[in-house]
């Protein structure tokens, strides 16, 4: 029998909803880091305190696309924290691009 991931792990300890908040939070931490690197924010500034309802957001968000794609729980975590990344606009943007060349063929 194969090791349990890291997402087996903590679906396990704590169940699907922590892990999915848990993937959404690295994603967000991700753009946050990113933008504090290039200096737009300060790491420990009200911007990060925006950052949470991003993150409860695109978890709901990306829950229901792994549910509707029917995608394992390593998989869904995968599309969370993504989604996550993006945020609102970036996910936006992404997939009124994936529209336009959809209807452009």
């Amino acid at each position: 029998m194969p090791e349990k991931g890291l997402i087996d792990t903590i679906t396990a300890l704590w169940g699907g909803a922590i892990a999915t908040l848990i993937a959404a939070a690295m994603g967000r931490l991700m753009y946050h880091t990113g933008e504090v690197r290039a200096r737009r924010r300060a790491f420990f500034g009200r911007e990060l305190l925006w950052e949470i309802p991003a993150l409860v957001a695109m978890a709901f968000v990306g829950e229901a696309l792994s549910s509707y794609l029917s995608l394992d729980g390593r998989a869904a975590m995968g599309l969370v924290a993504m989604l996550a990344y993006l945020g609102p606009r970036g996910t936006t943007a992404m997939l009124e691009r994936l529209w336009r060349g959809r209807s452009a063929g």
